[in-house]
This record gives C-alpha cells, structure tokens and sequence, in this order.
C-alpha cells in the first residue's frame, strides 16, 4: 500500500471521551440506517452499529495514526463494508454505497496509487457478489451488470475527486510548512546578522569610549604635570602658598580623574538585567526621595503622577530607578528657581511611557542628536555619561527614548518600556 503524506491529527488522551460534531452525525446516520431497515436483520444492525462505533473511535487511537495504522483502518473499513453488503443480499443489496466509507477514507489519505488500489479492491468486493449467479443460484435482472458497472464507476468518480481535493489541501499544508520554515531560517539569519552587528557597535562604542576618556583624561593630566614642574623649581619650594596649592592642584585633578575612570567603568561594565514584576509607583517615590534635596536647594518643584494608574509589570526596579533619577536631576540642574519638572506615566497600547518634563533653557537644535552620545556634556563640570547610561538601560529593556525641546521653553523626555 503505497504511504500516505502525513498521519492524521489524534485528540488528546483527556478528549478520549468529549463527543465531538462529527460523532454526533455518526451516531444520526447509524440511527437512520437502522431505523430504516426494510427488514428485520440482526447481523445487519449489529454491522452498522460496528462500523458507526469504528469510525467514532478510529481517530481517537494512535494505532491508527502511523502509515501502517491507516492501511490497516482501511482494510477494516473494507472488511466491514464487504460483510454488510454480503449480509444484506450481496449482489441486489441497497447498501451498496458502504463500500464509499473505505474508499473515501483511502483518498483522503493516500497518494493516487493507493487510492486506485483501494478503490479497485472495494469494486472487486462488489462484483464478487456475482459468483452465485456465475455457478447458477439466481438470476440477475435484465441490464443489472450495467447498473453494478456504473456504481463502480461513481466508486472512482468520488475517490478520485476526495483525493483530488485532500491532495490540494496537502499541498497548500506543505507550502505553507516550507514558508514558515524559510521564515524560520530567515529569523535565525536575521537574529545572527543583528547579534554581529551588537558586536560591532559594542566595539565601535568601546572606541569611542576609549577616545572620549583619553581626551578627558588629557586635561587632568596637564594641570597635574604643569603642577608637578612648578614643584620642582627652586623659587616653589621657598614659598609654602604655592606648594599648598600646587599639592591641592594635583590633588584635585587626581579626584578628578579617578571619577571619571570610575565612570567609565559603570558606563562600560556590560548591565545585567533582573526583570521582575514590580509597581512603577515606587520607583516614582524612590526618585522623588533622592532627588528632593537638589530640588530644594534650586527652589524648584518636583511634581509626580500617573504612575499609581499603571498596573505592576516586568522590568529592572534599580536599573530603571538610575535612568529616571538622572533625567530627573538634569531636568533639575537645568530648570530656574520657581520652575517645575514634573514626572509622569501612562499605560497604553501595550507600552508604558514616561516623561520628565521641565520649562528650562532647552536643548540647542543642534546638540538633539548628540546628547546620547558617551562623553557629550554642555556642562562646564558634566563628564558626558549620565544621558548615555539612561539610552543603555531604555535598551537593555527593550524600549526607546526620545527628546524634544524648544530654546527658552523646556525639555521632555519620554522613555518607552514594552508593558509585559
């Protein structure tokens, strides 16, 4: 028997007992077949009863569901269809049309080959029913081979139309099997692309980084150097005032120095994020707590709010809480006394966003793609990090961040977290 494509779908074993639609019209066609038995058979009843109960069960066993399996339904099905046609006067029988169970079953499974055997084997049973007219027992009403030869034929017309019909489904199954593996395939060549384009950012970063803190480092180590050589000449070192303050010159750049290293390092140590469901309303309280001493100190407003109608969901609470307290002091440091900076949320759409908003100086037009950038800073003492750690950590959450700002009206910043 030539193998079908693929093995029929099974119900799960806790389904094994659910009455499904299709075992309710079994069991209406099995009651209609009996209830219009035209005479009282026994054997009949008992076979149309045992062919409504196979084909209830049949999909439910995983006897069935391998190649072999349905070969073997299959022969049942032939088997039973043959004994039920023999039991209800074989040749002249009105139930004839059984044998479409196993040929519809064979082309709703197999390939043409198969399909044609089975239907050629379920043609052979029904002529087959012309033996005791060939050794004399009866005889056939005028034209009845005629009448047998053309039920044969719709035999075939159905099987090949069931098989036409399933293969097409086959196929359009196997295509769409091949698309989702290519799409699959192409996924994983698009995630590789992506995880070696991380790798030459992190190493275009990296030099960046190492480029901005050699320039940073430049100056620290003029003034100590310039210190160091006024130390060494005679007239320095009959005069305590200037040691003293060339000594707090180096001392002070080394402070200096070592800040900036240390920054670095925080910015550059690869983040290790710790997701956990967790109320973003807290992270608000943590923020406003740390930042309320330089907000008293500028005589300026820390206004918070919508984060108690945002639902707990999934993120880093430290790594968040960093991001947002240095939006938060920068919005500070640029804001005038009397001013405001506000910290709001709202949740929608699946994502939550933030915003830290100020009526400071704003953002010049042409620093708005810049400020992110590692060692970028416009301010006199700024080390250029403190933005570019926030865009690391909106990142590492898989969200975004966006700026804008207007001279002489403020800045907002709006931080995008997906909602998990």
């Amino acid at each position: 028997m030539p193998e079908h494509t693929e093995a029929l779908p099974r119900p799960a074993a806790g389904h094994f007992w659910r009455l499904q639609a299709q075992d309710v019209a079994w069991l209406i066609f099995v009651a209609a077949l009996i209830l219009t038995i035209p005479e009282t058979n026994y054997n009949y009843t008992i076979l149309v009863i045992v062919i409504g109960a196979f084909q209830i069960i049949e999909p439910r066993l995983t006897l069935f569901s391998s190649t072999r399996g349905q070969v073997v339904s299959v022969a049942l099905k032939l088997l039973l269809s043959y004994l039920l046609v023999g039991w209800s006067h074989g040749v002249s029988s009105l139930y004839y049309s059984i044998f479409l169970i196993p040929v519809v079953s064979a082309a709703a499974i197999f390939e043409l080959p198969g399909v044609v055997l089975v239907t050629a084997v379920a043609c052979a049973a029904y002529f087959s029913f012309l033996l005791p007219v060939f050794i004399g027992d009866f005889q056939l009403p005028p034209d009845y081979l005629d009448v047998m030869g053309l039920r044969a034929s719709f035999f075939a017309i159905i099987a090949f139309l069931v098989y036409q019909q399933a293969k097409a489904k086959r196929d359009q199954m196997r295509r769409t099997e091949e698309a989702a593996q290519r799409l699959a395939e192409t996924n994983r060549e698009l995630r590789e692309t992506q995880a070696s384009l991380r790798r030459s950012e992190r190493l275009a970063a990296l030099g960046q980084l190492t480029a901005g803190l050699a320039h940073e480092l430049r100056n620290p180590l003029g003034t100590i150097r310039a210190s160091a050589e006024m130390l060494h000449r005679r007239s320095a070192k009959t005069n305590p005032e200037v040691m003293d303050e060339m000594a707090a010159n180096i001392t002070s750049e080394v402070d200096r120095m070592n800040g900036l290293v240390t920054s670095f390092l925080d910015f550059a140590r690869p983040l290790e994020l710790h997701p956990a469901i967790a109320e973003l309303r807290t992270v608000f309280e943590e923020v406003t707590r740390e930042q309320a001493d330089l907000a008293a100190s500028r005589n300026v407003r820390l206004l918070t709010g919508g984060a108690e109608f945002v639902p707990a969901f999934a993120f880093d609470r430290n790594l968040l809480r960093v991001a947002l307290s240095n939006l938060v002091q920068n919005a500070l440091q640029a804001s005038l006394p009397g001013q405001e900076v506000r910290l709001a949320a709202q949740q929608s759409n699946g994502e939550v966003n933030i915003f830290v908003r100020d009526s400071g100086e704003g953002i010049a037009r042409e620093h708005l793609e810049s400020i992110f950038n590692p060692f970028f800073t416009t301010k006199p003492k700024g080390v250029g990090l403190g933005l570019a750690l926030v865009a690391k950590i909106v990142d590492e959450h898989g969200g975004r961040i966006h700026v804008s700002s207007e001279r002489g009206k403020g800045t907002v910043f709006e931080v995008t977290l997906p909602f998990e």
